[in-house]
């Protein structure tokens, strides 16, 4: 199983095109073959943080949504913005 953890923090310019473009992506990845779990939250204490948590049965449904994610209008829109993850391989 793998699993990522971790956060982006959206510009203040940026946050109301994240924000409306967040929905989508979300229902998309969770449709997604292989994907187990997936929560973005806005961190209550630090401003346009995004907490990622998300998890696929194997690193094939893995780089799959990572391939998929990269192609998307998601990519476009939060494109330059650095991410802050873990990325680790778990026993089940």
């Amino acid at each position: 199983m793998i699993r990522l953890t971790g956060y982006i923090d959206v510009p203040a310019e940026r946050y109301a095109d994240v924000a409306a473009a967040l929905p989508e992506h979300i229902a998309l990845t969770r449709a997604e073959p292989g994907n187990l779990t997936f929560h973005v939250t806005e961190n209550p204490t630090v401003p346009h943080r995004y907490e990622i948590s998300e998890t696929f049965v194997d690193k094939a449904a893995f780089e799959f949504h990572q391939a998929r994610a990269g192609a998307s209008p998601w990519a476009e829109i939060t494109k330059g913005i650095p991410r802050n993850f873990k990325i680790e391989d778990i026993a089940d």
